[in-house]
């Protein structure tokens, strides 16, 4: 085992955990802000809505996330180029970079499962909870932001963890569209020194002490969310 390489590269791999670190924040933020609507209308909404929302989630989880990653990257990448006023545009900077369309897939992707998982939290909730609610004269809105939600919230917590991780383990395709995170900073490692094991081992000691810290810190979350309101 050689690491003399280690402190050389150690900025390019402090870099690259940040990346992956943002990623995996920016995809489960606003992922699990689509999966709540996605899983109510689900359950509540429009038969057409509920379709909609129901044919996103089956696509998502029926393809891989490759792909669907391939297609935002070399699709949307090869399409927006094309449009001279997004070319000239405050958002040409960020279009054109592999991290938004990284971003898009890991978040659409999140939203996805979790839409499906919200819609069985959703349909957990005991309806008599529901019911009483309407009884003291509470609105729609005020029964879901008070009551629903949160008892939904903490039913999912647990599958969230595990989604959470899985997330995390997902990264890595990133760097097939040039995103340099974690992974692909060891990619680059091993292409310079010719060293195979040692960076492998790192990243994989690098995601299991990150899993360690997420697992521990959904549980420190479970504990203090209460079990009913």
């Amino acid at each position: 085992m050689d690491f003399s390489w280690f402190p050389q590269y150690l900025p390019m791999i402090l870099e690259g955990i940040w990346l992956t670190l943002l990623l995996l924040v920016i995809s489960i933020s606003f992922g699990f802000v689509l999966a709540v609507p996605i899983g109510l209308v689900q359950v509540t909404g429009p038969r057409w809505l509920k379709w909609l929302a129901s044919g996103f989630c089956t696509v998502i989880r029926g393809t891989p996330l490759l792909i669907q990653l391939w297609l935002l990257y070399y699709g949307l990448g090869s399409f927006f180029p094309q449009i001279p006023w997004i070319r000239q545009s405050f958002l040409w900077p960020v279009l054109r970079e592999g991290f938004f369309y990284a971003a898009l897939a890991f978040t659409l992707s999140f939203a996805g499962y979790e839409g499906a998982v919200m819609k069985g939290a959703f349909l957990s909730v005991p309806k008599g909870e529901l019911e009483a609610a309407r009884a003291f004269g509470m609105s729609p809105w005020t029964v879901l932001r008070r009551i629903w939600l949160p008892r939904a919230f903490r039913i999912v917590l647990p599958t969230l963890g595990g989604e959470t991780i899985l997330q995390l383990k997902a990264t890595p395709l990133a760097a097939t569209v040039t995103v340099i995170e974690l992974y692909g900073a060891s990619y680059q490692v091993r292409q310079d020194t010719y060293r195979v094991y040692e960076p492998l081992l790192m990243v994989a000691a690098i995601y299991l002490a990150l899993t360690y810290i997420i697992t521990r810190a959904f549980a420190y979350i479970e504990r203090q969310v209460p079990q009913r309101r």
